[in-house]
């Protein structure tokens, strides 16, 4: 098996210069080559990979040859088109940012031509990762709460942030704010159940970021919060509870399931860069807290993550750990963790979810998982 991997960045603004600075943390992996248009984000690259070659199109960096893998980091609007371009003209390995696709026309295309290609292909999903969340996950599937049966997760956060040209303020070209951010949640919704989604309800607003913006003349139209129930055909429920306007919290995700046993929450800090250690001092610690039904008296623990880790990204180590999982998949033959058929999934609840605040109707999805 081969030991070290080359690997080619498609795109590379914010979300590509964290994997950079993870890959760089891998040894035997190194990025080698960049196709990115915009010039500023060209200098923060050269900043953390000085030797990197940049090109100006997909089709030269296939042809330089220089790749081993590939991953996308392009606007949510582009990733549907590069990877059916992939998987028809290369045979790599290849890591595609979240969502895999943003529109539900793109799901079966991806679908069928992601099952004939030969090598990894693996959907970033970071909060898989969290070690807190893995911990809590680890919990779970031990049987500390008994069997799930109510979920609950909750992130309260900071705006979306500015992305060059402005692209994820409008669902158009994000796939709405549920596909965007939340397909993660829907993730780690079927991880945590081990089920598959039924039914969709979700109540969304706009209430109070962008509404002062315009872009070309339009107003974003992208909303910044939302509750989302989902049914899962195992009996099992849950629910998304989403803010983007509450950036003060201390944690900015916190997710409870519930069991026959007893009650288990993770509680995870944002962005440390965002903390005001000056006023309030050292950024909060991750925590797992089971609390049992019988005897009574909750049990908490600190989940730390590495300050190397921390440094290296906004999502508490997970990109570290998740390319690990991707290298080793290349150079050792593991199994992939997020598949395409998960990644679309993940998608399709969102999409659900979305088409259900227009309507003001549950969603129902089809048997398949793909489509409703």
């Amino acid at each position: 098996m081969q030991k070290s991997v080359r690997y080619g960045l498609l795109g590379c603004g914010m979300m590509g210069q964290e994997h950079l600075r993870n890959i760089a943390l891998i040894e035997g992996a190194e990025v080698v080559a960049i196709t990115e248009p915009d010039e500023q984000m060209r200098q923060r690259c050269t900043a953390l990979v000085p030797n990197v070659r940049f090109f100006d199109s997909l089709e030269a960096m296939l042809a330089s040859n220089l790749v081993d893998a590939l991953v996308i980091t392009t606007p949510n609007y582009q990733h549907a088109d590069q990877l059916l371009q992939l998987f028809e003209q290369t045979k790599l390995p290849i890591l595609v940012e979240k969502p895999v696709v943003s529109d539900l026309s793109q799901v079966a295309k991806v679908r069928q031509a992601a099952a004939n290609h030969p090598a990894p292909v693996w959907v970033a999903m970071e909060y898989r990762y969290m070690p807190p969340v893995a911990q809590f996950r680890k919990q779970i599937l031990s049987g500390d709460i008994g069997p799930l049966k109510m979920l609950n997760i909750r992130e309260h956060r900071f705006p979306f942030l500015e992305k060059v040209q402005d692209w994820n303020r409008f669902n158009e070209k994000s796939g709405g704010t549920l596909v965007e951010k939340c397909c993660h949640f829907f993730d780690l919704m079927r991880l945590l159940t081990q089920s598959e989604v039924t039914r969709v309800y979700a109540s969304t607003g706009q209430d109070n970021n962008h509404l002062d913006e315009t872009y070309d003349g339009k107003t974003p139209d992208i909303i910044d919060n939302a509750y989302v129930i989902v049914d899962f055909n195992s009996g099992q429920r849950a629910c998304l509870d989403l803010n983007m306007f509450a950036e003060g919290s201390r944690y900015q995700e916190e997710i409870c399931a519930i069991g026959p046993q007893a009650k288990i929450e993770c509680f995870v800090p944002g962005p440390g860069r965002f903390w005001p250690e000056k006023t309030l001092g050292p950024a909060p610690i991750p925590k797992v807290v089971l609390s049992p039904r019988h005897p009574k008296g909750p049990i908490e623990a600190d989940i730390p993550v590495d300050e190397t880790l921390l440094e290296a990204g906004d999502h508490n180590g997970s990109t570290y750990y998740q390319h690990l999982g991707f290298f080793n998949a290349i150079t050792q033959g593991s199994p992939v963790d997020v598949s395409v058929e998960d990644g679309l999934k993940a998608v399709v609840i969102g999409l659900a979810a979305q088409h259900s605040a227009q309507t003001g109707q549950a969603v129902t999805l089809r048997d398949d998982g793909f489509s409703f």
